[in-house]
């Protein structure tokens, strides 16, 4: 053939060229140079990382005359004719095509005979976890106990399915998909002996779609290749394999930063006429505030695999983003992920959350600005010291313990405990009401959980279809007062106290603050500018302890 497929052309033909998976060919070298090779060899791991390849180096190693270092020389009689597909000791057997008993007794048979010219028989089972477990059993005997000349080398992409009699049998290594920088090098290599032009966006556009396969990558090159020629740009690229852009990603973020709402709009709409997939964008969405988080964390862009301009543009974003911030922002889109697939219209769901993330406010925690207020007020502190020492030294604080008063404790009658009221019948809201701390205390009093004692503290505000709609002022106490056991409970005691079956309806309302989420502020701070700012502008309110 006059044309092959990059693959073919730049398969790898010494363990040296094998990318990716030094941790497998430098074990399999010192293995031939410390001449301790096992009698069974299983190659695990995903399509197009090298694992037939590899397969293939190893046999022609094994059988090689004139090896250098563990490595195939590629030049006797030995590897030219494994080269040229003429070796009668190197057997290849696809997995699939050859996977019922007859073909495996074939096998056992030609096993006993010696082989032609080297040192050894190998044979390479591609896909072996296409057997049948017949053909696996028959294989048994022979594999435990081959001759000396014999070597067997099984391939698979799915391990799991072979069974583990095979595997104990042989010396297993996993293959791991290959990294995003490493396919790069070796495509913008290829592209310069090529004589192809390719930018570096392009590069990361095919190594990212390949998702760590190498063979994946050169099979997306070569059809580039078609498309553009000798000259690939990423816009050519990203039309040909209509793939979102990057650039989109990075406007949300911008828009987020300047509450611009209309950028919302304007990107559902460029992603429905461009017709991408929505399920793929948020999965790309999630990613690109991911690589912010990464940034922002260790700052650094080792660990975002992305063209060189994008990590460039994500260093921007140092100081506009906060570690809190970004994870409201992660947490929404992992709960879109789910309900997206399910949603009836796409687009609409995406522009819904797309306005979500631009009104989300930055989160900013109390501890932060009342460390701005305190350094403020220790500048004003010295200014004033240095503008009047005199006036500073009168202002000096009274040290001299004072005494502590004394408290004496008056003696109290025991209050005698009222008799229970009985529930007045038909059950309304105003009645659930004016009995509700009753029922709580019930509650309390016949169980010795302490997540009980939460229902102290909170109120019913609605009462219909025999259901109790609670709010609560925590979102922790949720998922606790949600729990089918917790609720079997309740209604127990609601059954005792009311004599109905009443069922309850504990929710958190979306926007509500979770005093817990605020730091404590003392009595003498709580009139502080800070204070009434966050009460007027964020929606706060002071959170107070129930006493009983």
């Amino acid at each position: 053939m006059s044309y092959l497929v990059t693959a073919r052309k730049w398969r790898p033909q010494i363990f040296s060229d094998v990318v990716g998976q030094e941790h497998i060919t430098k074990t399999l070298k010192n293995a031939i140079l410390n001449n301790r090779l096992a009698h069974a060899f299983i190659f695990a791991g995903p399509r197009g990382v090298g694992k037939t390849t590899t397969a293939r180096i190893l046999a022609k190693s094994l059988n090689c005359l004139n090896p250098h270092d563990g490595e195939p020389c590629n030049n006797c009689e030995m590897c030219d004719s494994f080269n040229s597909s003429r070796s009668l000791d190197i057997i290849e057997i696809d997995g699939a095509s050859n996977r019922r008993i007859e073909e495996i007794r074939t096998l056992r048979e030609s096993v006993k005979y010696a082989p032609t010219k080297g040192k050894f028989k190998v044979y390479i089972i591609d896909e072996v976890h296409m057997l049948t477990n017949e053909s696996f059993n028959a294989l048994l005997k022979t594999l435990e106990e081959p001759p000396e000349h014999t070597i067997f080398i099984f391939a698979t992409t799915d391990v799991h399915k072979v069974p583990a009699t095979i595997i104990s049998r042989c010396q297993r290594f996993d293959f791991r998909r290959i990294e995003l920088q490493t396919i790069k090098d070796l495509l913008a290599s290829i592209a310069k002996a090529e004589n192809i032009s390719i930018d570096d966006k392009s590069l990361t556009i095919i190594a990212k779609k390949a998702d760590g396969g190498l063979r994946d990558a050169q099979s997306i090159f070569d059809q580039v290749i078609a498309f553009c020629g000798n000259e690939i740009t990423s816009d050519i690229l990203t039309e040909m394999l209509n793939l979102i852009d990057d650039e989109v990603y990075f406007t949300i973020s911008d828009s987020i930063l300047n509450k611009n709402f209309n950028s919302a709009f304007d990107i559902t709409t460029k992603i429905y006429e461009n017709g991408w997939n929505f399920i793929d964008f948020i999965n790309g969405l999630t990613e690109h505030f991911r690589n912010i988080l990464t940034f922002i964390v260790k700052k650094d862009t080792k660990l975002i695999e992305t063209a060189e301009s994008y990590k460039e543009q994500y260093k921007s974003y140092e100081g506009k983003f906060s570690e809190g911030d970004l994870l409201r922002i992660l947490t929404l889109l992992n709960q879109v992920s789910y309900e997206i697939k399910s949603a009836p219209n796409h687009r609409i769901k995406l522009e819904i959350t797309l306005c979500q993330l631009i009104g989300l406010e930055k989160s900013e925690t109390i501890s932060n600005l009342l460390d701005v207020i305190n350094n403020n007020k220790k500048l004003e502190s010295i200014n004033v010291t240095s503008a009047a020492p005199e006036v500073a030294e009168k202002k000096k604080p009274d040290v001299t313990p004072k005494p502590k008063p004394i408290i004496h404790k008056a003696i109290v009658p025991p209050v005698q405990e009222q008799p229970r009221q009985k529930v007045t019948k038909p059950l309304t809201m105003k009645v659930i009401s004016y009995h509700w701390k009753p029922f709580t205390k019930h509650v309390i009093e016949n169980t010795s959980e302490l997540l009980y004692q939460s229902l102290t503290a909170l109120r019913p505000n609605k009462f219909g279809n025999n259901t109790i709609s609670v709010e609560l002022d925590h979102k922790s106490d949720y998922d606790n007062l949600n729990n089918k056991k917790v609720q079997k409970k309740i209604k127990h005691f609601a059954k005792e106290y009311f004599d109905e079956d009443i069922k309850f309806d504990f929710y958190f309302p979306q926007g509500k603050i979770d005093p817990n989420d605020l730091e404590f502020i003392n009595s003498d701070e709580a009139n502080t500018p800070l204070i009434e700012a966050i009460k007027s502008d964020l929606g706060g309110r002071e959170y107070k302890q129930h006493e009983e």
